[in-house]
């Protein structure tokens, strides 16, 4: 397989992830996350069904990779 000169950019990006502290998704949100954000890790599941709030992530291209339960979420892009 022949890879592009540009094939380091490509394998970067595909690796890029975002860890948020809770304290930040409440500020983009403008609200406080409810209880079952700190205290569940099924809240952060990527599931659109079941969890209206993970429509904001998937539909963005990113889903959670990584919670650290009551601290922070780790998104990486959704492949």
């Amino acid at each position: 397989m022949t890879y592009s000169k540009y094939f380091p950019l490509e394998n970067y990006l595909n690796q890029v992830s975002v860890t948020l502290v809770y304290h930040d998704v409440e500020e983009i949100l403008g609200f406080k996350l409810p209880a079952t954000a700190y205290k569940r890790e099924q809240w952060w599941e990527n599931n659109s069904t079941n969890h209206p709030q993970a429509k904001a992530w998937l539909n963005a291209g990113w889903k959670v990779s990584n919670v650290d339960l009551g601290k922070s979420v780790t998104f990486v892009q959704n492949r």
